[in-house]
């Protein structure tokens, strides 16, 4: 882990709502891995406030980009930071992906700007796979031409259909899978928790591995505040079901399928 300040490179925007933030950190970009995270500190907000996660989208040639939505004064102050500008950062942070199996086909499940890590993942992977990408709207699917760019199918779902299928982006995953009942697969998802509990759900259906990328608000960043845990679970020898807790920054953002208890949600 490394503590830099680092300056911007650009800092356009990616759609509507959406920005690409590219940064000089050759020593973090060194070490990065599908799934990581960097914890920044924004400038120009009032002395105390937390640093903000984001996931690292690509880590190459010594820059890093992180992807991130317009919502609140944080990203606000984000977006007005030019070429030049220096924050910063922490990272690379917490455990990420598995690199996909070569024997697999990989299955890239993302919901709105969850994408941001699996388009690392995929520049990653040994082999080409689907990407299932979902949002609310049109204006909430990110980054497919990338993942085109690279030889990966796409398919799109929106919840007003305003592009692709209209629906839920697991109804597309369903279509896949009724496609290629005999493919051997295995599955990588970023997005909202009940989308995640949905391919939780199905990864224990089919039979297939499934890792998963939590995204919470988090305190420290390295598991010392306890701001950002998970309530986990684990089958004893004996059988018996036992929970325990996990930091979400330091263990995870990415766990695998199967461990995670999904509370007021269902798997």
């Amino acid at each position: 882990m490394q503590l830099s300040d680092t300056p911007i490179l650009s800092n356009e925007p990616v759609g509507p709502d959406y920005r690409m933030m590219t940064l000089q950190a050759p020593a973090i970009v060194a070490s990065a891995q599908p799934g990581q995270f960097i914890h920044l500190r924004v400038p120009n907000l009032e002395a105390g406030a937390l640093r903000r996660p984001f996931s690292i989208c690509d880590a190459a040639d010594g820059r890093l980009d992180i992807l991130y939505k317009q919502v609140g004064r944080g990203t606000s102050a984000m977006a007005q930071l030019k070429p030049g500008d220096v924050l910063n950062i922490m990272g690379p942070l917490g455990h990420g992906f598995p690199i996909p199996s070569p024997a697999a086909v990989p299955l890239l499940v993302a919901g709105g700007f969850g994408v941001a890590p699996l388009l690392f993942l995929a520049k990653r992977s040994p082999v080409k796979g689907v990407l299932f990408a979902g949002g609310r709207s049109a204006r909430d699917v990110l980054l497919v031409a990338d993942f085109e760019a690279l030889g990966w199918e796409t398919r799109v779902c929106t919840d007003d259909g305003s592009l692709g299928t209209r629906g839920f982006v697991t109804a597309a995953l369903d279509a896949w899978q009724g496609e290629h009942p005999a493919t051997s697969a295995e599955m990588f998802s970023c997005g909202p928790e009940p989308l995640l509990a949905a391919v939780d759900r199905r990864a224990g259906l089919w039979g297939m591995k499934a890792w998963l990328s939590q995204d919470r608000r988090m305190g420290c960043g390295a598991g010392a505040c306890l701001g950002c845990i998970q309530k986990m679970k684990r089958t004893t020898e004996t059988g018996e079901i036992q929970t325990y807790y996990a930091r979400v920054c330091k263990d995870g953002p990415v766990f695998a399928s199967g461990t995670i208890f999904w509370e007021g949600l269902k798997p």
